[in-house]
C-alpha cells in the first residue's frame, strides 16, 4: 500500500511537471503602434572587396581593357608584334593603348587575348557587346581590319565578326558576338587581318542584359533584399592604403572610357590572398551607385573621406599619411560638390553633370558619411571641419560619423564623446564577432541614451571560425544567421535609437575572395544567396512602419531559454509582424497575445531552419536553405505558436 502510493505521488508530480512544461509561453504584444521604423532600417554596405566591383557586379568582362595598370599588359596575353604607346592618346586621364603591327609574314599572326577576371563566363544564347576605340597606326595607312572572337576554354571559336577601320583619328567601333554554348572561363581573342598596323584602346565586352553596366543577375539580388539603404564604396576603400589610393568619387563620374585606374587597396593586403591584379577601373562610380540605390528602392549613403588614410596601414604621425586640418578644403569641398551632383539644379556645375549622363533629376540625397572607421584624435579634429561647412550649406542633410573599428572599449567610448560633442546626426558602429557575442548583446541598445545622436550599423555579421582558423576566414552559414537574426530583435525593438544597419561586406567572388562571410557569392556565370541573405530580406521584407512592445512577464525577450523575439506594425499592409529566433535545441510553444487587437484571424508563417548548424548555400545547392511558408490561425486577439529548434520564424497577422 505505501509502495502505491509512493508510486501515485511520483506519477502525480510527473504529471504536473509535464503539464506546467507544456504549458505555452505567453508573449504580450501591445497592439498600440509606437515610435516609426525608419524606412532605411535595414540595408546592404557595398565594397570593392573580393572582387565586388570589376570582375563582379560590374559587368565588363574585359581586365584592364584601357591598358592603364601598372603593368601596361597585366591581364593580357600578346603574340606577333604588339607593343604599347600613349602618343597622341584617345582619353587624357587613361593615355595608353596598344599598336598592332604585322608580323612580317603570312604564316606568323599579330593579336591578343584576354581572359577577364578568373576568365569569362559566356552563357549559352547570350549576345555580347564588343566596342573599341581605334584609328589606322600609319598616318599613310589605307585600311586596317581586325577580327573579333570568342573562344571556350579548349580554345575552340564560338563566334567572329571582323572590324574595319579607315581613319586615323580615334573612333568607336562596334561589333556584337553570340555564345552557342555555356563556357564559364572562355576569352577574347582580337587578330590583326591586315597589313597596314592599328592602334587600339578601350577595349571592351559586356552581356547584352547587362543593367547599366551592372551585372544583371547580381543586381537582381540586391532587389530582392528590399533594402531600404545602400552604403557605398566603402569601408576601407575610401582611405586607401595611402591618400593617393583612397576613393575620389569625382574621378568616378563622367566618361567612363576617361575615367583614371586607381589601385584597390585589398590588392596586396592578405599576404594568404594576394592579387596584383586588383585595381579600380570606376566603370562602377558614384553616379551608377546612385542609379543602383534608384533602382533597388534604397536611400543612397554615400561615405567621403575624412583626410586620414588607412589608420591601420599608418602610423599617426606617419609622413604625409594623413592631411593637416588646416588643408583640409579640398576634401571639404568634394563632399559640398557630391551633395551638389546628387541634388542640384541643372544650372550648377555638378547638377549640369549629373544632367548630362543622363539623370536630370535628383537623386535626392538625404545622408553623408564623413570617414570611415576612423579613431582617436585624429579623426574629430578634422571631422568638425566637415560639419560645420555642410551644416551651413545643407542643413537638413543628416551626417554620419564614426565610433571607431570596435564595439566596445575605450576608443569606442571616446568615439561616441565626440561625436555627441559634434552633434553629428548618427553614429557608425562596427562588429565582426562570434555567435556568442551576438546572442549576448541583443540587448546592447536597450539603455542607449534616446537624446543623443542615432546609431547607424555600418558593419557587422557574426563569423564562425572556419576549420583553417585563418583571421579573415569565417564562414557564411545557418549557425552565423541564426545568430544574426536573434541579435537584429534587439535593433528592431530599438528602432527609436538605431536609425539604420547593414550587413557587410555584401559580395564575394569563389575565385578571387578576400574576406569572409560575404552576403552574396557568384562565379562568372551565376550567384547563390546565403543564408545570411536570408535573415536579412525577411527582417527587410518585413521591416514594417512602427514599433510594437513585445513582452514576457514584462520584460524584454531576449535570450531566456533561448528565445529572442520582437514585433512590429505595418500601417500600410495593415499587419502585425512578429518575429521569434529559437536558439535553444528543442521547440517552444508560445501564445502569443495581442493587446488591444480584435478579429485576428487567418495568418502567415515563414520559418527559416536547417538541421545542420553548419549547413551553407552554395552554387551547386542554392536552395540547402530556404523560408518556407505555412498558414497560422489567430482566434480574436490570440495565437499560439510553435517554434522548431534552431529556427528563426517570422508571423504575420
Amino acid at each position: 500500500m505505501k509502495h502505491r502510493k509512493l508510486f501515485s505521488a511520483l506519477a502525480m508530480g510527473l504529471l504536473v511537471s509535464m503539464g506546467a512544461s507544456a504549458q505555452p509561453r505567453q508573449f504580450t504584444v501591445n497592439a498600440k503602434p509606437g515610435g516609426p521604423i525608419q524606412p532605411t532600417m535595414y540595408g546592404i554596405f557595398f565594397e570593392d572587396i573580393n572582387f565586388g566591383a570589376d570582375g563582379g557586379l560590374y559587368a565588363e568582362l574585359v581586365e584592364n581593357r584601357s591598358f592603364e595598370f601598372p603593368n601596361n599588359l597585366m591581364g593580357w596575353g600578346t603574340f606577333g608584334n604588339v607593343s604599347v604607346s600613349d602618343v597622341k592618346p584617345a582619353f587624357d586621364r587613361n593615355p595608353h593603348y596598344v599598336v598592332l603591327e604585322s608580323a612580317g609574314h603570312d604564316q606568323k599572326f599579330t593579336g591578343l587575348e584576354n581572359r577577364g577576371f578568373f576568365g569569362m563566363g559566356l552563357k549559352k544564347g547570350m549576345k555580347y557587346d564588343f566596342s573599341v576605340y581605334a584609328r589606322l597606326h600609319d598616318l599613310q595607312g589605307k585600311e586596317a581590319r581586325i577580327r573579333v572572337e570568342l573562344v571556350d576554354n579548349q580554345d575552340v571559336p564560338i563566334d567572329k565578326q571582323t572590324i574595319t577601320i579607315k581613319v586615323s583619328q580615334w573612333q568607336k567601333a562596334t561589333a556584337t558576338l553570340t555564345s552557342n554554348r555555356t563556357v564559364e572561363k572562355g576569352l577574347l581573342r582580337i587578330f590583326l587581318e591586315s597589313s597596314d598596323g592599328i592602334d587600339l584602346d578601350h577595349v571592351s565586352l559586356f552581356p547584352e542584359d547587362s543593367w547599366h553596366g551592372l551585372r544583371a543577375d547580381l543586381v537582381q539580388d540586391l532587389a530582392d533584399l528590399h533594402p531600404g539603404i545602400f552604403r557605398f564604396p566603402g569601408g576601407c576603400i575610401v582611405e586607401g592604403t595611402d591618400l593617393a589610393t583612397r576613393y575620389q568619387w569625382k574621378n568616378s563620374v563622367g566618361d567612363v572610357e576617361n575615367r583614371p585606374l586607381n589601385e584597390n587597396r585589398w590588392n596586396y593586403t592578405f599576404p594568404h590572398r594576394l592579387f596584383p591584379n586588383y585595381y579600380q577601373t570606376y566603370g562602377l562610380g558614384f553616379y551608377e551607385f546612385f542609379l543602383l540605390s534608384e533602382k533597388i528602392g534604397a536611400e543612397p549613403l554615400p561615405i567621403l573621406s575624412v583626410g586620414l588614410s588607412c589608420q591601420y596601414q599608418n602610423k599617426d604621425d606617419a609622413c604625409n599619411a594623413h592631411v593637416a586640418v588646416d588643408d583640409l578644403q579640398p576634401y571639404i569641398d568634394d563632399a559640398l560638390d557630391l551633395i551638389e551632383f546628387a541634388n542640384g539644379a541643372i544650372t550648377t556645375k555638378w547638377g549640369k553633370l549629373r544632367a548630362d549622363m543622363g539623370h536630370p533629376a535628383p537623386f535626392g540625397l538625404k545622408q553623408i558619411g564623413i570617414g570611415n572607421e576612423q579613431w582617436g584624435e585624429l579623426y574629430p579634429v578634422r571631422l568638425k571641419k566637415f560639419v560645420e561647412q555642410i551644416r551651413a550649406k545643407y542643413p537638413n542633410i543628416k551626417i554620419c560619423g564614426s565610433s571607431g573599428p570596435s564595439a566596445s572599449g575605450e576608443m569606442f567610448d571616446y568615439g561616441w564623446e565626440q561625436m555627441r560633442k559634434l552633434d553629428v546626426d548618427l553614429v557608425d558602429e562596427h562588429y565582426y564577432m562570434s555567435p556568442d557575442w551576438f546572442l549576448k548583446n541583443a540587448g546592447r541598445y536597450d539603455n542607449y541614451d534616446r537624446k543623443g545622436p542615432k546609431v547607424f550599423a555600418g558593419e557587422y555579421a557574426c563569423h564562425v571560425r572556419g576549420l583553417d582558423k585563418e583571421p579573415t576566414v569565417a564562414m557564411n552559414n545557418f549557425e552565423a544567421a541564426l545568430a544574426e537574426a536573434a541579435f537584429m530583435t534587439g535593433l528592431e525593438r530599438n528602432a527609436d535609437v538605431v536609425y539604420q544597419a547593414t550587413y557587410a561586406p555584401l559580395f564575394a567572388h569563389v575565385d578571387g575572395w578576400q574576406w569572409r562571410p560575404d552576403l552574396i557569392w557568384f562565379d562568372n556565370l551565376r550567384s547563390v544567396r546565403s543564408v545570411n541573405w536570408y535573415v536579412q530580406m525577411l527582417y527587410a521584407t518585413h521591416r514594417g512602419t512602427h514599433m510594437l512592445s513585445l513582452t514576457e512577464n514584462g520584460k524584454a525577450v531576449e535570450g531566456a531559454d533561448g528565445l529572442y523575439a520582437s514585433a512590429v506594425y505595418d500601417k500600410d499592409a495593415k499587419q502585425y509582424i512578429v518575429k521569434i529566433a529559437n536558439t535553444g535545441d528543442k521547440a517552444q510553444e508560445i501564445a502569443l497575445n495581442f493587446k488591444g487587437a480584435k478579429g485576428l484571424g487567418a495568418g502567415t508563417a515563414i520559418t527559416l531552419h536547417a538541421d545542420d548548424p553548419r549547413a551553407v548555400n552554395s552554387l551547386d545547392k542554392p536552395n540547402s536553405v530556404v523560408p518556407q511558408e505555412s498558414g497560422v490561425q489567430a482566434n480574436g486577439s490570440a495565437a499560439t505558436v510553435t517554434v522548431p529548434a534552431k529556427t528563426f520564424a517570422v508571423y504575420k497577422f
